[in-house]
């Protein structure tokens, strides 16, 4: 099941760092980034860390909440978070619920192997709980800005 711009998204409910469950009902008013990266601690997922992280008080101001995922452990986001000082908490999604609910999983290829893996993606949900925007294939450079100037463009219409 892929979701369609306009959809209400499934409500979720998820293990993320701080000792919290980050539940998407729970955010509703609020405006919802959730980024997908492949592997904590890598270069490029640090990269786009640090540019959300840069700019949460810009998403603040546009009523929008910022959540990292991936298949990652709970420590092994705990650590990232902790090392990058990430102002903002990454859920754990280790049975790949929420990877599937977005429809992140893609077979990719490393080293001339193929392999399931997280597609890079991001998604905007609007304060009603409704797809706004999706990213697929994300490039790093430029990408949180381009979401920012989509929060803030969504939450100036509202």
């Amino acid at each position: 099941m892929t979701l369609a711009i306009g959809q209400s998204v499934p409500d979720f409910s998820a293990a993320a760092t701080g000792d919290t469950t980050v539940t998407l009902s729970a955010l509703k008013g609020r405006q919802v980034v959730i980024y997908f990266y492949p592997k904590a601690s890598t270069p490029g997922c640090t990269t786009e860390g640090g540019d959300f992280r840069d700019r949460k008080a810009e998403f603040d101001a546009a009523n929008t909440v910022i959540l990292g995922a991936s298949r990652d452990g709970i420590r092994a986001q705990e650590n990232f978070k902790a090392k990058q000082a990430f102002n903002f908490e990454l859920i754990s999604d280790k049975d790949e619920e929420i990877c599937k609910l977005f429809d992140v999983i893609k077979l990719k290829k490393l080293y001339g192997k193929e392999h399931l893996g997280i597609e890079r993606s991001t998604f905007l949900i609007d304060a009603e709980g409704k797809l706004a925007r999706e990213w697929r294939g994300v490039k790093v450079k430029g990408h949180a800005q381009e979401v920012l100037e989509a929060a803030q463009a969504l939450h100036t219409a509202n």
